[in-house]
């Protein structure tokens, strides 16, 4: 039971195992539901989730980045010009180029960037977010500018047009799954070696490890995953436009993945599902849905500083030590007194 709980909770192998069971759990919904509320939060949080992966990928190698959206941009635009521009709509092809394409220019990219440690990572990358928006506004003849890609056609399977309100889900379900497969793969079989890099870059380095190779790998991966929300987020606006893809969406990301654990893969699956539901509810309440939001993220914060799932973690495992500790004592069976322990 402990030795469960402790890996779930810190990235072990039930945990990548768990998360990618849960989001394919969601395949059901589209089958036991016909309310468009429910496909439109489900759709949010998939999207949330995908994305906040690509942020989990990163924290695993102690780098926080902002540069999620700017790679959903890049796989959300290029889904939408293959699908105008091209005529390409069926959903393997297009799945791919959204992780692809991405990917491709995350490797220069990341020649650049992946030096940097710290702030100036992150300023780096809040930068790069901020660039990439402003590209995609003042370049009407490639992205359509402020108007974005309107009409994108429905994609297909097979054949098969998925332009209704539940393939739309069904496709955005099966995208996170290909996430959180990639996402589970790539930090389970780095696992230690992220970890290494986590705890002290330097002393890693200096006992052989290929520091930049695995730095580079894991923000190559990051940028594909971010394509794949891009493009579930594309397709289910049918638009690309630039305003969906702005540098403090990203900001959400991280939170949805410190929030919910930043140690295990179930972090952003707990955070991106809890604070996308929470904001569905505080947006009822008009000016005081922001306040709202922000005050339900400093009493997590608080009160589970190692995320939802980490804490919940902390809490099962000591409760659970107590209990076996309290059974192997023969002298609390007895209720004798311990020796080891102070009168009362």
């Amino acid at each position: 039971m402990i030795q469960f709980a402790r890996s779930a909770a810190r990235g072990g192998s039930y945990s990548e195992t768990i998360g990618v069971l849960v989001i394919a759990a969601v395949f059901v919904v589209p089958w036991i539901t016909e309310n468009p509320m429910v496909y439109s939060l489900a759709n949010q949080m998939l999207i949330a989730i995908t994305a906040a992966f690509s942020v989990y990928i990163m924290l695993r190698m102690n780098l926080m980045t902002f540069a999620v959206p700017t790679f959903m941009a890049i796989g959300g635009y290029t889904v939408a010009m293959l699908g105008l521009r091209h005529g390409v709509t069926d959903v393997l092809l297009l799945g791919l180029a959204s992780f692809v394409v991405p990917a491709l220019f995350a490797l220069p990219l990341g020649a650049l960037v992946l030096r940097l440690t710290g702030v100036y990572f992150v300023l780096v990358t809040f930068v790069l977010t901020e660039i990439t928006q402003l590209v995609l506004f003042e370049t009407p003849g490639l992205t359509g500018g402020s108007n974005g890609l309107v009409g994108m056609p429905a994609v297909t399977f097979f054949g098969i047009e998925l332009g209704d309100n539940r393939a739309v889900l069904q496709v955005t379900i099966g995208l996170a799954l290909v996430g959180a497969i990639v996402t589970a793969v790539v930090t389970r079989g780095l696992r230690q070696h992220f970890a290494a890099i986590e705890e002290n870059e330097l002393l890693a380095q200096s006992l052989g490890l290929v520091v930049w190779h695995y730095k580079a790998f894991g923000f190559v991966i990051a940028a594909g995953v971010s394509g794949l929300a891009g493009f579930a987020l594309v397709n289910m606006l049918l638009t690309a436009h630039p305003t969906s893809f702005s540098a403090l969406s990203s900001v959400n990301y991280i939170a949805y993945t410190i929030i919910g654990g930043k140690s295990s893969m179930l972090g952003p699956i707990v955070g991106g599902a809890l604070l996308i539901w929470a904001g569905d509810i505080f947006a009822l309440r008009g000016e005081y849905s922001q306040f709202l939001f922000g005050f339900l993220i400093v009493v997590v914060v608080l009160l589970a500083r190692d995320g939802i799932v980490g804490t919940i973690y902390r809490l099962g495992v000591r409760a659970v030590s107590r209990r076996t500790s309290s059974r192997k004592s023969p002298s609390a069976a007895l209720g004798v007194p311990n020796a080891m322990e102070p009168l009362k």
